[in-house]
């Protein structure tokens, strides 16, 4: 009986070895497909969560309510927490420009708490909510994820917005109060983590903290990429693809001929904010993100890290 060559032997023990090793590399290749495969299903998954007058009855221009209106209206229960959540972590305090930005979201909500988040009380909460995640929260390898983290956590468990320091209101938030989760569309795909409003509690914020650890890898790298595919919106708009029961969820996009209209990329003016345009950690990598967003198939990319 003749012997198989070195070559088949080698492919034999490779497939083998595939078998083997599947329950490690298969959840590991489903979690990217997941990631790079954004794009293609965004549109599909997202067509009924887009806030429409048609659907909602909602004016997504603002011009229909008064700035000062905290509340979701007389017609509507108030499914959001009247609480204003703002982060930061580490040890230099926040630019006078960002205190001044909360500032004006907070002349705008008077009536509502509004807490930040420094190093303690973000300790307290994870290790006391969390504790499962905390040991991955405090050894996340970039600030960045922590920050994004906490945004679930602090939303899941107290309910409210999360706004980024460098968003100064325009207006008040209390009409979009009506919704149960509300994010505003992001540009390719997805949607923006740095103004979100759910209700407390919220099921889908739970399934983002829930998916942290799942999807926690240092991918490709690239720490651009590693946020967005850990913590960031690439993240949280996949886990929202994934979703079976969207009926709840709401994105703030905008009108014909004016698309972008809530879209919060660099320093921009919306009918809810002006963006200063701070997000000063991005880095080269952000192109290979933006690339992906850009791809109608998606991909299956193999360079990965753990």
């Amino acid at each position: 009986m003749t012997m198989p060559s070195l070559r088949v032997r080698i492919l034999i023990v490779l497939c083998v070895v595939l078998v083997l090793s599947q329950r490690w590399w298969a959840p590991l290749g489903n979690t990217l497909f997941n990631l790079v495969s954004l794009s293609s299903r965004w549109r599909h998954a997202s067509v009924e969560s887009w806030i429409s007058k048609d659907r909602d009855g909602f004016d997504v221009t603002f011009a229909s309510y008064p700035v000062n209106q905290t509340t979701a209206g007389p017609s509507y229960q108030d499914a959001v927490p009247p609480i204003l959540h703002h982060i930061h972590l580490g040890p230099n305090a926040p630019r006078a420009e960002w205190l001044g930005a909360r500032d004006e979201c907070i002349k705008y909500h008077h009536n509502w708490t509004a807490l930040i988040w420094d190093d303690a009380a973000a300790e307290k909460l994870v290790n006391e909510e969390f504790p499962h995640l905390s040991d991955m929260w405090h050894n996340y390898r970039y600030p960045v994820e922590r920050v994004d983290a906490l945004r679930y956590m602090v939303l899941q468990t107290h309910g409210g917005v999360v706004l980024d320091f460098d968003l100064a209101c325009k207006r008040s938030l209390g009409p979009l109060r009506r919704f149960d989760f509300v994010a505003p569309a992001a540009h390719p795909t997805g949607f923006s983590i740095g103004f979100m409003m759910a209700s407390k509690g919220n099921e889908f914020v739970k399934n983002l903290v829930d998916n942290l650890a799942p999807y926690n890898h240092v991918w490709f790298y690239l720490p651009y990429v590693a946020v967005m595919f850990s913590t960031g919106c690439h993240y949280a708009s996949t886990i929202f693809t994934l979703q079976e029961d969207r009926a709840s969820l709401r994105i703030l996009g905008g009108i014909t001929g004016s698309p972008r209209l809530h879209m919060l990329n660099g320093f921009v003016d919306t009918p809810l904010f002006r963006h200063l345009g701070s997000s000063s950690w991005h880095n080269f990598d952000a192109a290979l993100i933006n690339w992906i967003g850009h791809l109608r198939r998606g991909a299956i990319l193999v360079c990965l890290s753990f």
